[in-house]
């Protein structure tokens, strides 16, 4: 196996599928990146066998073969290359060279045929969406996912296709985003799939590309997105999402409409002096005014008074202020508009004018 590649071609698809292989494997293989020339195409696949990327780059003449070869040191090997730099690779038995100009490098290598085969199952639906759209659902919802919370459906990200709909929805427990779209194709059909938290934020980073238009494939167990040169695939979580719908059906205060500039500045001023752990603000509302203030076990408090358009009786409730913090800068409007159950149990926040995006989280006894 022989090959000469640009160092700008080979870079970029190898940061991308290094950043998918964990530092810790309990297979050595696993720390290694799988090369393979065929049709004068290099084919570059690196997988913690829940994730695998796999990106293809056109190459002039080469030598067909196979190897694997650790992944963290070929990749330092060409980002510390000079800029436009030629990388030259010969495969000689278990080891490969990799040289470029007077540098030459040797490295210890594991044969192909023991890298591990991702399992997929068929693929039963698909559907077509621009990168630049789904990389925005994505950025409204993925910051609401839990981080190894028991209830592992929480750990990751509901996809709900509904025909030319498409909804995604993330939750830690705490809060809830909820983010819908239209697709420019009908799909003709309904379903929930849940993908999981590592692949969902290494799917962000692929989503470079605006314009790009990508292809989704997924079955019950799978999900491959072709992306440009790349493919990336992942392991469902095998799950059902809960049923969130019993939030929307019940009675509601007033809507308060807030500068949503003014909000952040006072959340992240109040927030200083909260109680480290917690983090809890409390908001007290009457007609045209918005008190927050804090406490912590030290004795320091703090406060903030903002004006708001709001008509309705006095209420007090408290909030986690790093979740409204969240919440409130994923908004594209300069207005906030926040809705409180009238049983003081959730509080919507969203758009005065835009229903696509909205954020719910639950108040905290402080």
């Amino acid at each position: 196996m022989n090959f000469i590649i640009n160092r700008e071609e080979l870079l970029t698809p190898l940061q991308q599928i290094v950043s998918v292989i964990e530092k810790r494997q309990t297979m050595p293989i696993l720390l290694n990146v799988l090369l393979v020339i065929e049709d004068n195409r290099l084919i570059l696949t690196g997988t913690d066998l829940e994730i695998q990327i796999v990106a293809k780059i056109e190459i002039g003449t080469a030598t067909s073969g196979a190897i694997t070869v650790p992944a963290r040191k070929f990749l330092d090997i060409c980002r510390l290359l000079p800029s436009g730099a030629e990388i030259k690779f010969e495969q000689e038995d278990d080891k490969v060279k990799i040289l470029s100009n007077r540098s030459r490098f040797s490295l210890s290598c594991l044969p192909a045929d023991n890298y591990p085969e991702f399992a997929e199952t068929d693929f039963e639906h698909q559907f077509f969406i621009n990168a630049g759209k789904f990389k925005r659902a994505l950025e409204k919802t993925t910051f609401c996912m839990a981080n190894q919370d028991v209830r592992y459906y929480l750990n990751g990200l509901l996809l709900h296709i509904s025909n030319s709909k498409l909804k995604l929805v993330a939750s830690d427990g705490h809060r809830l985003s909820i983010y819908e779209d239209q697709l420019d194709q009908a799909t003709g059909y309904e379903a929930r799939i849940i993908l999981p938290r590592k692949g969902v934020l290494e799917l962000s980073r692929l989503l470079d590309d605006p314009d790009a238009e990508l292809r989704v494939e997924f079955s019950g167990n799978n999900i491959r997105i072709f992306i440009k040169n790349l493919v990336f695939s992942a392991k469902l979580v095998d799950s059902k999402y809960p049923d969130f719908s019993k939030v929307f059906q019940q009675t509601f205060f007033n809507q308060i409409h807030i500068q949503k500039q003014s909000l952040k500045e006072a959340l992240t001023r109040v927030a200083i002096l909260s109680n480290e752990k917690f983090k809890g603000v409390t908001l007290d509302i009457v007609p045209d005014s918005l008190r927050i203030s804090t406490h912590n076990p030290e004795h320091d408090e703090a406060e903030e008074e903002l004006f708001i358009e709001y008509m309705g009786e006095p209420l007090s409730i408290a909030f986690n202020a790093q979740y409204l913090l969240d919440a409130v800068s994923n908004l594209d409007s300069e207005l906030a508009v926040l809705t409180i159950a009238s049983n003081a149990s959730t509080c919507f926040i969203d758009e005065p004018n835009d229903t696509s995006y909205k954020f719910i989280v639950m108040p905290m006894r402080l």
